[in-house]
């Protein structure tokens, strides 16, 4: 009888039927063909059994894998897929908004993991949390981890894998009906989620139905998950630090009428009295808070998604698929701050005490004439992703078979609304910043900030866009068993990605008469923006057109002013008309990208023994070529660049088996990463209130690496294992940031670039002066990466009695990078420009340490599990405003989860997530680590019923 011998994944079905049968007993381990493609779903029952299957797919691999399978993603509280891949070894998630987004993979960060839906590479992209994803990094938070029966991590390169990872390929697999019991199956949970910060529920439910025929050879099968949660991130904000030069320190004035008076100049214009007052240079070259602020986030997100899958098999040869996945994922973000924007405002604040640290930093002052300024932002977002997938498998004989696979991906993300309302005091008195605390600063307004006749309405903001990326994939797949033990595969592929963003403003400063702006002295408002007859630079403030905030849940110091004036978001927009307002083209952020990839692979997979030792192998080599057309906006005129550059990536795996329990392995192999989508369009973006011009590289070299793995297993236990994986990553080619400082005007970019709200914008003499952050990218000489894992995962079956239903899983990773960054450093003269620092350090989004450990029981009945995870501090990104990098300190998180099944059929849930309530500490500098943002998200608790039948 012939069998399918296409994808491993059926082997790994095998092997965890087998276990089930014989949980209490050793299995043995023979050679097997690596695990190169998605494994299909592994029908397990209880926990123990479902880790069984898992290092099953690692076991049967010759390539580096890791897995979770159906009963670890569905029964842990998970609220998305991000939160799931956590527990696998070398892995550490971001979290935005209290929810995990995107992963790191042995220090890579998400950009260089590529992701595959059902065999099938794609993007999701979502626009949750602070900033808007616009990269090839994968938002996990888009999909609920109940839709998926298995996720794979391949670590290591094969030749028949799919390209573009420096880190890791990550296999999201959902169901596979054909693997299910005859007749029907049904399945559904329902929990209520409860967070002890915003003090609301939410309900999250999932269902699966499928029927498999009678003969085995039709089946089908879909899913369904919903949730809808509210959450609150609750704490301060500086929004970085940054030098620059006062009014007046202490009552002495910084500038005058020439370079040689003593006669004092307010607020605007003069001569700073450059090395003629102490006071006055200490206080410009220190670093002070741009923004200090208290606020609040509140996140309201809803997903809802759907799986389906139609499976036809009429012969053992023979197996036909159809799978489809949707997703809908909407996140609204709401903010409300209260803060002082020193932020291109110092000129015309005076400085009254300011207390100084060792490193430089003005870490408490009172200020006066100070820009007092309250925000409420609302953000409207939805990611709409769907994918469609087919698949042929076909044994031709007992030794050649095949597999065509092809399919579509579409993800949406939209932003229809982005509006930020601002009301300003630009000349309060008295207020007072004190950060030698910290995490937890003091802020003191000096002024009413709960009197409306203290505001006016001084700036309105709208910001939409839209970001699609699109996948179109065709391959085919062939193996031939030449011999006993030798296998030949080869295959093609092609693969059309576009990567498309457009994105409009409505933003504007409100003046009330249409005429000259007091402040700035230079700007005349458009007709567009008469909004009332007399207002200075504003409209003032009403009670219809405010609301009353209060800060709550943020630990903040006593003496810090906790109510504040923001505004009401739907009077304001509607009194101002912002959104009947014609949005203008956001020039730097209307590009794209199309990829076209052609590429073919040959592999030749051996297993056998020599002198005694069994050994599996696989070794090969791929071909791509890239055809490359970005543009972009340049000087008011569309402009496309084309390019196209070619891959030869060899790789090569060896699994050696000493005893039927150790298994060694080691890996080599070329890989690359397309450059990032950002760096690549023609044309160019300006921050007109950072001053810094970004411009992209068309030309820009993909990252390219030779990466070294060498691990040992020892599989010592039935649900056991203990291992060790090196691995080293030499990265020869690494794109990196090329910056000057310089003037707006020599870049030969349009004023129009400029957001109109914007300092540079309003003040069209800003755009002359040599203050303006210049950067591309360009290609660098490389880094290096090398690291260690470390992983134990057993059942405590040597405790007596009811102690041997105890088990734990616990990982560490260690990682070295090194890289060379050109980063703006401080300015050593006052008002001087900020100089280039090069400077060698980690990679970005890599932590030297992360360690992931779980406690867990299971009986009959009763089943529980507690989990932590660590991440050491890390660099995240370059900065800005002569800040050397700026990125995260160390975060712990701790969930758990408590399982009781009252019958076969229904089973009872309380989960936890996020229990010590950690908060998420962001930093500038990473010499003088100064505070940008430490903020926490409460508890989420679940209670729910899962019944199956």
């Amino acid at each position: 009888m012939r069998v399918l011998h296409r994808r491993p994944a059926r082997l790994l079905a095998a092997a965890s039927a087998f276990v089930i049968a014989t949980a209490a007993q050793a299995q043995e381990t023979q050679p097997a063909e690596p695990a190169t493609e998605e494994p299909e779903e592994i029908v397990v029952s209880g926990f123990r059994a479902s880790l069984d299957a898992a290092l099953n797919v690692k076991r049967e691999s010759v390539a580096a894998v890791d897995a979770i399978v159906a009963e670890d993603i569905a029964k842990f509280p998970d609220q998305n897929l991000a939160e799931s891949l956590q527990r696998i070894p070398g892995i550490a998630i971001q979290r935005d908004g209290g929810e995990g987004r995107a992963i790191t993979v042995r220090g890579l960060g998400a950009q260089f993991t590529r992701v595959r839906v059902n065999g099938l590479e794609t993007i999701t992209t979502s626009h949750d949390g602070a900033a808007s994803n616009r990269d090839r990094a994968f938002d996990f938070n888009v999909f609920a981890s109940e839709l998926f029966s298995s996720i794979v991590v391949h670590k290591t390169a094969s030749a028949d894998l799919d390209e573009g990872s420096l880190g890791a390929v990550v296999d999201l697999n959902t169901g596979n009906p054909l693997k299910g019991k005859e007749g029907i199956t049904f399945a559904a949970s329902a929990q209520g989620s409860y967070n002890d910060l915003s003090d609301t529920w939410g309900p999250r439910v999932a269902g699966l139905l499928a029927w498999k025929s009678p003969d085995g050879t039709l089946g089908a099968s879909i899913s369904a998950a919903y949730q809808k949660t509210r959450t609150k991130e609750i704490g301060n904000n500086t929004v970085r630090w940054a030098q620059a030069r006062f009014d007046s320190v202490n009552g002495v004035p910084c500038w005058t009428t020439t370079a040689t008076s003593g006669i004092g100049v307010p607020n605007s214009g003069g001569v700073y009295t450059n090395g003629r007052v102490a006071a006055c240079d200490q206080a410009a070259l220190a670093f002070h808070p741009r923004i200090p602020r208290y606020g609040e986030v509140t996140h309201y997100r809803e997903r809802l998604g759907l799986t389906g899958s139609l499976q036809w098999s009429p012969s053992e040869a023979t197996r036909i698929s159809l799978d489809g996945l949707y997703s809908k994922f909407k996140a609204d973000r709401r903010e409300k701050w209260g803060e002082v924007l020193l932020r291109s405002n110092e000129r015309s604040i005076n400085v009254v005490n300011p207390v100084y640290d060792d490193h430089g930093n003005m870490i408490a002052a009172t200020l006066n004439d100070a820009w007092v300024r309250t925000e409420h932002f609302f953000k409207k977002t939805e990611t709409e992703f769907y994918q469609i997938g087919g698949s042929w498998d076909q044994d031709v004989t007992d030794k050649f078979r095949f597999t065509l696979l092809g399919g579509y991906s579409k993800s949406d993300a939209a932003v229809p609304v982005e509006t930020t309302i601002v009301f300003d005091d630009r000349d309060a008195q008295g207020y007072s910043y004190d950060y030698r605390n910290a995490a937890f600063p003091t802020l003191t307004f000096g002024t009413s900030v709960t009197d409306p006749a203290n505001f006016q309405l001084a700036e309105i903001r709208d910001r939409p866009s839209d970001v699609v990326n699109q996948f179109r994939t065709a391959q085919l797949r062939t193996e031939w068993d030449v011999t006993e033990g030798f296998t030949v595969k080869l295959g093609g592929v092609w693969r059309r990605y576009d990567y498309d963003i457009t994105a409009f403003t409505r933003d504007t400063a409100v003046c009330g008469n249409g005429g000259v702006d007091l402040v700035l002295g230079t700007i005349t408002c458009s007709p567009s923006s008469l909004f009332g007859p007399t207002a200075v630079y504003g409209f003032p403030v009403t009670d219809a057109l405010s609301d009353l905030f209060t800060l709550r849940g943020a630990d903040a110091p006593s003496g810090t002013t906790t109510q504040w004036l923001i505004p009401n978001l739907d009077a304001a927009t509607a009194f101002t008309n912002l959104y009947g307002r014609t949005a203008r083209l956001d020039v730097g952020n209307n590009r794209g990208v199309r990829e076209e990839t052609k590429g073919a692979y040959l592999q030749f997979d051996a297993k056998g023994a020599v002198f005694g030792l069994e050994y599996a192998l696989n070794a090969g080599i791929r071909y791509v070529k890239t055809d490359q057309s970005s543009y972009g906006i340049n000087s008011n005129v569309v402009v496309t660049v084309e390019r196209d550059y070619e891959d030869w990536l060899p790789s090569f795996n060896l699994a050696l088996y000493p005893t039927k329990d150790i298994i060694i392995r080691g890996a080599i192999a070329k890989v690359m990463t397309r450059p990032s989508l950002g760096n690549l369009t023609p044309g160019g973006s300006a921050d007109g209130f950072n001053f810094r011009v970004t411009s992209g590289n068309p030309f820009l070299e993909p990252f390219r690496a030779t990466n070294f793995d060498l691990a040992v297993e020892w599989y010592f236990a039935p649900q056991s294992i203990f291992s060790v994986a090196l691995f080293k990553k030499d990265v020869a080619s690494f794109p990196i940031a090329i910056t000057r400082t310089g003037t707006f005007t020599e870049t030969g970019l349009s004023p129009s670039v400029l957001v109109p709200s914007s300092p540079a914008a309003l003040n069209p003499a800003l755009q002359a002066q040599p203050i303006w952050t210049i950067q591309t990218q360009g290609n660098g000489t490389g880094a290096t990466l090398k690291g260690a894992e470390i992983a134990l995962q057993a059942p405590f079956r040597f405790l007596p009695g009811f102690l041997s239903n105890f088990g734990g899983i616990v990982n560490a990773t260690f990682v070295e990078s090194t890289a060379s960054y050109t980063q703006q450093g401080p300015a050593t003269v006052p008002g001087g420009g900020l100089p280039n620092v090069v400077r060698e350090d980690t990679l970005y989004g890599v932590s030297k340490k992360q360690f992931n450990a779980t406690l867990y029981y299971e009986d009959s009945k009763f089943s529980a599990r507690a989990s932590v995870t660590r991440r050491d501090p890390f660099n995240d990104a370059g900065s800005a405003t002569g800040n050397i990098f700026e990125g995260y300190e160390a975060i712990t998180n701790v969930d758990a989860s408590i399982r009781y099944k009252l019958t076969d059929y229904l089973e009872l849930s309380i989960e936890g997530t996020n229990l010590t309530d950690a908060y998420r500490e962001r930093w500038v500098d990473v010499d003088a680590r100064r505070n940008y943002e430490n903020n926490h998200f409460g508890r989420t608790i679940l209670f729910g019923a899962r019944v199956k039948m």
